[in-house]
């Protein structure tokens, strides 16, 4: 008997048999019950008894058994004789049921489908002379029903027509409605990992694997950014208004101001903080570099104009305060505020055409509102502020005007030894203007004018040649820093190579090296470095007239010789553009002028016409993570990351934050680390506002620091102090009532003089300062000279005292580098060592560093007994369906609790640890430009006094670092480089 599955696969199988060549139920038993003959003949293959006809049923001839092996019969006796017309219908009858069962199909695949793996071939879904003949009518009937019932084409145009110019900038401009792109995204997003940040959409890393390679460009070659999303903002007015506004925001104390003379004349850029007006040196705003535009024989030196570079997450307070110090009104003026009517039908709703179904209209082509896209033109706007915010701002009083040029320009960044090899093969100069008679000046006619002054022309040929002889240098670290050459170019477009090249330096042509060495001396002269890009509406032609690439193209095409030079004569786009010299490593003594490059600023509009001919140089493109490596092993912040004490900052330390803690929280418990057991206080976020505090009030009370005492500590009382401080520290119990209790005298400590304390810390910038902790940081033994310049200015109250008095709660930027081995990671600790440890280390040359002791987690019971009780409250509110109750108030107080975190408020950060903290890594790494691991941090000024204070000479700056997902300290010595 079969079961009910086989018997119903079955049935589906037979359901289109006729039933006159099926057995009855009972053929086996009718056969079984006739006589058997013919014993020992072999069993054959019986014809089927046609059952359609009266005379097979009815009539009952003499049959002749067939019997198998062993005398049995297995099969049905053949009949004697037949009747042949009788016999000819039933088989008739049989054959055309199976032809009727062969042309149905039994299931809902095609006929190609039915043949064999082996027998099919992809070409049978839509050519039917591919399959065997005997499937082809079949298959033709298919395709014909396939026609006549396949649903109604769609309206939606082609692939080819949705892939249109104007259609897909219709799409891109609205993907741009948040987050602005660069001109160079879609080259990026085709070979860049994207981020979106501060209004941009940004390339971060490569698809590739390119960190070492990108690496050996930045010390070899030539690697390549896009930096266009600097903010630009110009000021134009007095020179003695400007300086007089902007002196309120700098201090002369941490370097060259606005005022510095090479800056002031217009052939040096500057770079320097930003603070709040009279606040230095707390509230500081950021970094900025900034460009005087050169005075000119035809202006007058009064109105000068100046352009200062900032980073998007700095914009808005700088914008603030620059509006500020140079009393421009609340209210801009309100013709500027008008929205742009290019990007206005991208921000109105359109109403629907009654005729046009709702269902056709594809829904990408609308945003969730039901706005349309229907811009033509490329949306080139600013990602730090809306279309109809205002750009323009003027003082009544000073006559200062503030103008927001972001967006306006295009910014590249070339590093590396042969970056000028690219900018001088890529590039040219522009030709000058030729007069012909009867026809007009052509679109260009700025040049003309431009070219008909012959001091204009004499202007341009000398910055040609100081163009040119860049070839002749090995390095732009050999040229001064932040040297500024102006120059107005010729389409880039028209010079690129067959295929692709490595640009290499060719000193043999530039024979006369009296020219490089005034060059590589003095810098490029003031005349050379006055450029046309900072009139507006020369910028404004040179984007709105430049030739387009189809043009360029079809202009190239039609050339008598295929792949020569392409002329255009007068019609030739012109850009003026501005270069400008990046010096790469300035501070330290090691790798100087390492990272050094070029800055190239353009009109928007071409950023990809200069983007190629570089590319075609062999230039290595980086992201954002490059620009991280650049600044990295220059040992330089990196903005706005490492500027706490900046709101961007600030700002910035939270968000990396809450993406380290979901990190965290996604993995389970048992597979992420416990830092209560590791004592790390804050695993994702560095407290610098309660280390400088506990540093200020340690200090104060604690007689290790002889600085507050007005005296020298000597050796035997340095020893008992730090042995006492070492055991105090070893003896700390890390239960949960202790905590607190620290926390309580922490404060209690911090109120011992309410009216020194300040609100906010800082970093130290003073370079005075610097100077001077950069020489104590110096063991006396091992540097020779500077080593004795270091003994001579030693730590004595009369130098220390103002230092502290002056900056309590400041942070000083330092660079770490490992003794022996490690790779130091992101928020590791920075400790002091003890005495113990300095003596082991310099009694085994490879100690590596003590080790920290597990400590307990005093929050875990209470961590998995709220998770019961959410359990449990959850099961209850599932069953009963009744709100929450006081207990269900108290448990959701304490869902910041995190298995392995320590929660708010902290416990006592410096002694916390079995090492007395001193400051935090915010970049580590392995360094392949030393061979070994590197960091980069802040640590507290006041503990930097005290941990050199107490060291001997010989070994002064060594730290013990340690990472947070470890228990094992290392050895490291600490810089300071000014």
């Amino acid at each position: 008997m079969m079961s009910s599955a086989k018997e119903k696969k079955y049935a589906k199988r037979m359901r289109h048999q006729p039933s006159n060549v099926s057995f009855p139920s009972n053929f086996g038993e009718d056969q079984r019950e006739r006589p058997r003959h013919n014993e020992g003949r072999a069993s054959g293959h019986p014809h089927r008894d046609g059952q359609s006809g009266p005379s097979v049923q009815h009539q009952r001839p003499h049959y002749q058994s067939i019997k198998g092996r062993g005398g049995h019969s297995d099969a049905p006796q053949i009949p004697k004789y037949i009747t042949a017309t009788m016999f000819a219908q039933a088989r008739a009858a049989e054959i055309s049921a199976m032809v009727k069962a062969v042309s149905q199909k039994s299931s809902n695949s095609l006929v190609f489908q039915s043949l064999p793996r082996h027998m099919r071939r992809r070409a049978m879904g839509h050519d039917i002379k591919r399959l065997p003949r005997r499937l082809r009518e079949i298959a033709k009937k298919e395709m014909e029903k396939s026609v006549h019932q396949k649903k109604e084409q769609s309206k939606a145009k082609c692939r080819k027509a949705r892939r249109r110019h104007g259609n897909i900038q219709m799409e891109f401009n609205r993907r741009q409605r948040k987050n602005i792109w660069l001109e160079t995204h879609i080259w990026h997003a085709k070979r860049f990992h994207m981020i979106k940040k501060w209004g941009y959409c940004l390339a971060d890393r490569p698809t590739m694997k390119s960190y070492r390679a990108c690496y050996r460009a930045m010390t070899s070659h030539c690697l390549l950014q896009d930096l266009s999303y600097l903010c630009c903002l110009e000021l134009i007015g007095k020179e003695e208004d400007l300086l007089k506004a902007l002196s309120r925001l700098t201090s002369t104390d941490t370097g060259p101001s606005f005022a510095a003379v090479p800056c002031l004349s217009g052939k040096r850029q500057g770079s320097l903080v930003v603070y709040r007006a009279d606040k230095y040196p707390e509230e500081s705003l950021g970094p900025v570099t900034f460009i005087w535009k050169p005075k000119c024989s035809l202006e007058t030196y009064e109105t000068r104009q100046l352009w200062i570079w900032v980073h998007p997450a700095l914009k808005q307070d700088i914008l603030k305060e620059l509006r500020y110090v140079c009393l421009c009104d609340e209210i801009p003026d309100t013709e500027v505020c008008q929205p742009n009517p290019d990007l206005e039908p991208a921000l109105q709703p359109v109403e629907r055409k009654e005729s046009l179904k709702a269902g056709r209209r594809k829904r990408k082509r609308q945003d969730k509102e039901g706005e349309q896209a229907v811009p033509v033109k490329r949306i080139i706007g600013d990602g730090t502020r809306g279309s109809v915010e205002p750009y323009i701002w003027t003082s009544k009083d000073s006559s200062i005007i503030i103008r927001d040029l972001t967006m306006e320009m295009v910014r590249y960044r070339l590093i590396g030894p042969l970056s000028h090899c690219v900018l001088t093969e890529a590039l040219r100069s522009a030709p000058i203007h030729k007069e012909i008679e009867g026809t007009d000046a052509g679109p260009h006619g700025w040049w003309a004018d431009y070219c008909r002054d012959s001091e204009n022309l004499n202007i341009h040929n000398r910055q040609t040649s100081m163009f040119q002889l860049l070839q002749a240098i090995e390095s732009p670290s050999q040229i001064p820093s932040g040297t500024v050459l102006g120059l107005t170019l010729g389409d880039p477009r028209l010079n690129l190579p067959k295929k692709r090249t490595k640009a290499m330096p060719d000193l043999k042509n530039y024979e006369d090296r009296e020219k490089v060495k005034a060059m590589t001396l003095e810098g490029v002269p003031v005349d050379c470095a006055q450029s046309l890009i900072w009139s507006s509406d020369i910028r404004s032609n040179a984007t709105e007239k430049k030739i387009s690439e189809q043009e360029i193209n079809r202009l190239k095409s039609e050339l008598l010789v295929p792949g020569s030079q392409l002329d255009l004569g007068n019609n030739e786009s012109k850009i003026p553009v501005l270069l400008i010299q990046q010096p790469g490593k300035v501070t330290g003594a090691h790798r100087i002028r390492w990272g050094s490059g070029w800055d190239i600023c353009l009109p928007k509009g071409w950023g990809m016409a200069f983007w190629i001919p570089f590319i075609y140089r062999g230039v290595r493109v980086g992201g954002r993570l490059q620009e991280l490596q650049h600044s990295q092993y220059m040992g330089a912040p990196y903005s706005p990351n490492d500027f706490p004490d900046c709101p961007a900052g600030v700002l910035s330390g939270k968000e990396m934050e809450k993406s380290l803690l979901d990190k965290y929280k996604r993995r389970p418990p048992a597979k992420r680390t416990n830092f209560i057991k590791h004592s790390i206080v804050a695993p994702f976020l560095c407290p610098w506002e309660q280390l400088t505090a506990e540093w200020e009030a340690d200090a104060k009370a604690d007689p290790v620091l002889s600085i507050y005492k007005g005296k020298e500590v000597d050796e035997p009382e340095r020893e008992e102090a730090e042995s006492s401080e070492v055991k105090n520290v070893e003896s700390e119990d890390t239960t949960l009532e202790t905590c607190l209790s620290v926390n309580k005298d922490n404060e209690q400590a911090q109120e011992i003089k309410p009216e020194t304390r300040m609100t906010h810390f800082s970093v130290l910038r003073n370079k005075r300062i610097l100077k001077q902790l950069s020489s104590w940081c110096l063991p006396t033994k091992q540097y020779g000279q500077r080593g004795q310049q270091a003994s001579s200015s030693a730590l004595v109250i009369d130098v220390v005292k103002p230092i502290l008095d002056g900056f309590p709660r400041s942070l000083v930027w330092v660079r770490i580098s490992m003794l022996l081995k490690g790779s130091p990671e992101l928020h590791a600790l920075i400790c002091i060592p003890t005495r113990q440890d300095l003596q082991q280390l310099k009694e085994v040359k490879s100690f590596s560093g003590p080790q920290e002791n597990k400590h307990s987690d005093p929050f875990k019971k209470k961590v998995l007994k709220l998770k019961k009780d959410k359990k449990k409250e959850k099961l209850k509110i599932k069953k009963s369906g009744a709100e929450k109750n006081e207990s269900n108030v108290e448990i959701s107080q304490d869902d910041d609790l995190t298995l392995g975190l320590w929660p708010n408020p902290l416990p006592k950060v410096t002694t916390h640890c079995s090492r007395v903290l001193l400051g935090f890594v915010t970049h580590g790494n392995f360094s392949m430009a030393v061979g070994c691991g590197e960091a980069l941090g802040f640590v507290s000024l006041t503990g930097l006094i005290h941990m050199l204070s107490c060291q001997s000479t010989d070994q002064r700056g060594l730290v013990l670092l340690r990472d947070p997902s470890s228990l094992q300290y290392r050895f490291a010595k600490l810089f300071i480089d000014t």
